[in-house]
């Protein structure tokens, strides 16, 4: 072969960004740019929700007001400046959904030179699905696992008990579970973006599904407030059925034949 047909040396036509290896101070330098703007976008998201932070505070809390007994459907705070503590927080939690599009779209720019040219085109549909998995997940928990979970956790106390809940805590429990499940709802993007990138594939992860199983139980064993099976079950089943449908990405999306060696 001619010297002038051969290619040159680094670089793929089908490669990753033409296979150019990156040192690894380039890789932080990269890093340190996305994370950057990822921290404008949240700033930005905070300056947009702050306003109705009042409204989303007390939205929020409606699963803990359902829990009440009634006529004491209220929550106290302890110093004169919790409230505007505590709506500070809400607004910088807000601000993360509400940024969470364009902090998708940052992580995305930093790992798509490790993806083939025709991959890195899919920047929209996985914006778009990762976002709605992260909304969707809090969703779900807001929707599906606070109510119940506050019964439980209230009704606990018994019927002479009064509680007497402050904002702060309450907060805070109810945005852990949040976050929580809007974290795990992106394991199948994850999983997904894993195998694009030729770190898993597929067999791998199906044949640790056992200990993907154990693995969730536990997880949700440390992050549901209550303890109690039915709750449990309520976070593992769908930390379950995340996992599956990475699997079912990773078989769709992921790159052929580069990771099957790490089911051997």
């Amino acid at each position: 072969m001619s010297p002038a047909l051969l290619p040159k040396p680094g670089k793929s036509t089908e490669g990753p960004e033409d296979d150019v290896q990156l040192s690894l101070r380039d890789h932080l330098i990269e890093l340190r740019k996305r994370l950057k703007w990822a921290v404008i976008w949240l700033l930005l998201g905070f300056g947009a929700s702050y306003y109705w932070s009042q409204q989303i505070f007390h939205f929020m809390m409606q699963p803990v007001f359902a829990a009440l007994p009634e006529g004491e459907k209220a929550l106290h705070f302890a110093s004169s400046v919790e409230p505007f503590i505590i709506y500070l927080k809400v607004g910088l939690y807000a601000g993360l959904f509400v940024a969470s599009p364009f902090i998708f779209w940052q992580i995305w720019l930093f790992v798509a030179p490790g993806l083939y040219r025709r991959e890195r085109k899919k920047i929209a549909p996985f914006v778009l699905a990762a976002t709605l998995f992260f909304v969707g997940g809090a969703t779900f928990c807001y929707l599906v696992i606070l109510p119940p979970a506050f019964q439980f956790l209230i009704n606990t106390a018994g019927p002479d008990i009064k509680p007497v809940l402050m904002m702060d805590e309450q907060l805070s429990l109810v945005m852990m579970m949040l976050l929580a499940f809007a974290i795990i709802f992106e394991l199948p993007m994850v999983l997904t973006l894993l195998a694009m990138m030729g770190v898993v594939d597929y067999k791998f992860l199906s044949k640790y599904r056992r200990h993907a199983i154990i693995v969730n139980v536990i997880i949700a064993a440390f992050v549901t407030p209550t303890g109690d099976p039915f709750n449990l079950a309520l976070m593992a089943l769908p930390m379950m059925v995340c996992y599956e449908l990475g699997v079912l990405g990773a078989r769709i999306f992921g790159k052929k034949g580069e990771a099957a060696r790490l089911t051997a």
